[in-house]
């Protein structure tokens, strides 16, 4: 018979240098299970699976769960630890780096779970929401700083929230203190679902540019717009005095209070031959 129990398998403890903190507390991975409302008509792609303690209500939930682990013997052993189901796919693999396509299929719906390492959190959570193949939702373990910004309003936003929701909508699931994990991080997390928009949330004509011009517009994000912009870009404060005056927003402002659709309107109306990085 396939072995259910976690004892041959506890031996080795959690590994620091990949950021390895188990969540332990069944309260909190009932409720990352049940905010990807998985059906058995969906997949589930979760990353960092480690000893499989949210794996196992996933399993219970969904058709299907892909697992990405980076670390080789925690892949390994996962399938026995979890008694061999029919429905677990294991991938060895760093989610920052694995094809996206290979591992869920192109066109293929899915949602993604995660708790991710407080290092890893950022790129792989960016790396989701910018690829060709997204999942149509997202339930994220993050650090709570990291949380806070991704769910921020404006008058809190920072680059991470103009980052994160031009792509999703954003809401916060639970808080979870240290004493959820072995070991207990030094940090609170926060788990935060997003809900990947069709199409993003305002219209640009080319991301890069936009990003590139509110990257500038918070590389001072205590000083006003005026300032910020002016810092960040190659144009004079009167030029962004300018500009801001003409798409309707007073450049006495701080970057924090801008919404995502007052950022689109000063990228419209941004002239081309002012640059959006001051090293261009």
């Amino acid at each position: 018979m396939p072995n259910t129990s976690n004892a041959p398998f506890a031996r080795r403890g959690p590994r620091k240098s990949l950021g390895q903190h188990f969540l332990t507390d069944g309260r909190i991975a009932n409720r990352i299970a049940a905010a990807a409302e998985p059906t058995d008509a969906d997949t589930i792609l979760e990353i960092g699976p480690g000893t499989g303690f949210l794996t196992r209500r996933l399993l219970e939930r969904a058709g299907q769960v892909i697992a990405v682990e980076l670390d080789a013997t925690l892949a390994g052993e996962l399938p026995a630890r979890l008694g061999d189901p029919p429905n677990l796919n294991v991938r060895h693999g760093d989610a920052r780096a694995v094809q996206i396509a290979d591992l869920v299929g192109r066109g293929t719906p899915y949602k993604l779970v995660a708790n991710l390492p407080y290092y890893a959190a950022a790129p792989i959570v960016r790396r989701f929401l910018e690829t060709d193949t997204p999942p149509s939702i997202m339930v994220v373990m993050v650090q709570r700083e990291v949380g806070e910004a991704m769910t921020a309003a404006p008058g809190k936003m920072t680059l991470m929230s103009v980052a994160t929701q031009f792509y999703a909508a954003t809401s916060v699931v639970t808080h979870v203190p240290p004493r959820c994990f072995r070991p207990p991080p030094k940090v609170s997390s926060t788990v935060v679902r997003l809900d990947l928009h069709p199409k993003p949330a305002t219209s640009v004509k080319n991301r890069e540019s936009f990003f590139s011009l509110v990257r500038a517009g918070f590389s001072a994000p205590r000083k006003t717009l005026r300032n910020s912009l002016a810092q960040g870009t190659a144009a004079s404060p009167a030029v962004v005095e300018a500009i801001s005056a003409d798409v309707g927003i007073d450049p006495t402002r701080r970057p924090a209070t801008l919404s995502i659709a007052e950022w689109a309107a000063l990228d419209a109306g941004w002239p081309d031959q002012v640059p959006r990085n001051r090293s261009l």
